[in-house]
């Protein structure tokens, strides 16, 4: 539909499980996807990307110059590794479920650890952001002459002759061994086990949330993990303090986009599509699948701010309600105004 408007407002979801014809990066060690501004224009803040590795595939040594990084393991295991700026690194298995981050600047690689492919979505707090224009370490070993690399490392300059004279992205290898230690750790770890935490539970779904409070390390973004049951609905409601990136592992869900001036645009997302939603911006999440709807956010904030449109609404009187829509004070007094966040609903 591209940059088609309906009721005044742009397309907001991209589908990002396409094969290789399409745009999706293949190498005998895993493959790649991403959604950005450049291809779903209204995503200005925020891009995503799905990955997958092979057992021992390895996303190699890189950094990211324009933005954190924010990663979920849809299945499977990965390894990740990072060093700061002070120079602290960490070694640290992630299983499905469970989280990671990045900030920007930082040096970091991930790895399947098997016995089956690994698939993780990665959201980046920068909507320009490309998977396919990373620093990355094979790349600027290739390039930089080889009697400078002589030098830097100590070495013969002929040592150079077999690296790569270019990027390898993701590259296959051996299964690696578990970890002997864990070096010399920042004092706060870049993983957090979100595969055992407690979920809240609402009438019509759960939640899993993770912001700053809960994992310090991500410090400028956060995310969260909702299930919603058939015909149940995340209510009305807006983020004043950011934008959210979504990613449908499961079910299907539609989505309604509240652009202000008359301008509402309704999209409808399955597995593997993304979503975006503007900060400000009021929009609902109704599930219309036979299947749980299982959804990943994304958010370019450490904390998580949300306003509940029937909360807020149940902030004010009655009276003030049934004037502010022309209507009798006994329809008001028949809505649930109170904030149940995923509400019971009945599939149609």
């Amino acid at each position: 539909m591209g940059e088609q408007l309906v009721g005044g407002l742009p397309q907001f979801k991209f589908f990002m499980e396409y094969g290789p014809e399409q745009g999706r990066k293949v190498t005998p060690g895993g493959s790649g996807t991403e959604s950005n501004v450049h291809k779903l224009p209204i995503s200005e803040n925020l891009a995503g990307v799905s990955m997958r590795l092979n057992p021992g595939g390895l996303r190699e040594l890189h950094w990211h110059a324009s933005a954190a990084e924010w990663g979920y393991v849809v299945r499977g295991r990965v390894r990740v590794t990072a060093i700061n700026l002070e120079g602290h690194w960490e070694v640290a298995d992630c299983d499905e479920g469970d989280i990671f981050f990045f900030p920007r600047g930082w040096g970091h690689s991930i790895q399947g650890l098997g016995p089956d492919e690994a698939h993780f979505i990665l959201v980046f707090d920068n909507g320009s952001f490309s998977e396919f224009g990373t620093f990355s370490s094979s790349d600027w070993i290739g390039h930089t002459p080889p009697q400078v690399l002589a030098t830097n490392f100590g070495v013969p300059p002929e040592t150079f002759d077999q690296f790569p004279k270019c990027e390898v992205w993701i590259v296959p290898g051996p299964v690696p061994p578990l970890p002997t230690g864990a070096g010399n750790p920042h004092p706060v770890r870049f993983v957090y086990r979100m595969s055992a935490m407690e979920p809240q539970r609402f009438p019509g779904g759960t939640l899993k949330l993770v912001t700053v409070n809960e994992f310090p390390m991500s410090s400028t973004m956060c995310g969260a993990l909702m299930t919603i049951q058939p015909g149940s609905l995340r209510e009305l409601h807006w983020h004043p303090g950011s934008d959210e990136w979504q990613y449908v592992i499961a079910g299907r869900i539609r989505v309604g986009l509240f652009g202000s001036g008359g301008r509402m645009r309704i999209e409808e997302l399955g597995w593997g599509d993304s979503g975006y939603i503007p900060s400000g911006y009021g929009h609902y999440i109704e599930s219309i699948g036979d299947e749980d709807a299982q959804v990943l956010f994304g958010f370019n904030s450490g904390t998580h701010q949300s306003i509940s449109a029937s909360e807020w609404f149940g902030r004010n009187s009655t009276q003030l309600l049934a004037t502010n829509f022309g209507v009798p004070e006994s329809v008001i007094e028949k809505l649930v105004l109170e904030n149940q966040f995923v509400r019971k609903g009945t599939k149609t």
